[in-house]
């Protein structure tokens, strides 16, 4: 069953597993920017091993901004990109709380700083 806003009546509806009410759910109330930027954020951190050097991450139209505290490691990192990105994107692709809103990579570009 499925509530119907309009006539504000409960109305007949096919089964809907719950990963997939939490997927509509986060779209109908526009918090998926949210959600993706935390999922984003603890791919890296799960990705790249470097959290513990990590100061901020952002996610904004497929790029990816990560703040590193040390020159040793973001130098590490800088020569490590492509296969970062693909592995963010691998894990981004499992993750059943992310919200694709484009076809595509997820990650396209991964900016160091």
């Amino acid at each position: 069953m499925a509530y119907d806003g309009r006539s504000n009546r409960m109305r007949r509806k096919e089964a809907v597993g719950m990963q997939e009410l939490v997927k509509e759910f986060i779209k109908e109330m526009k918090l998926s920017s949210g959600v993706n930027g935390r999922r984003v954020n603890e791919a890296w951190n799960v990705v790249s091993g470097a959290s513990r050097y990590t100061l901020s991450v952002n996610f904004d139209r497929g790029v990816l901004y990560c703040t590193i505290s040390s020159s040793v490691v973001r130098n590490q990192l800088y020569f490590q990109r492509e296969a970062l990105i693909r592995s963010l994107n691998e894990h981004l692709q499992n993750d059943a709380l992310f919200v694709r809103e484009w076809d595509g990579p997820i990650v396209r570009n991964l900016i160091l700083r």
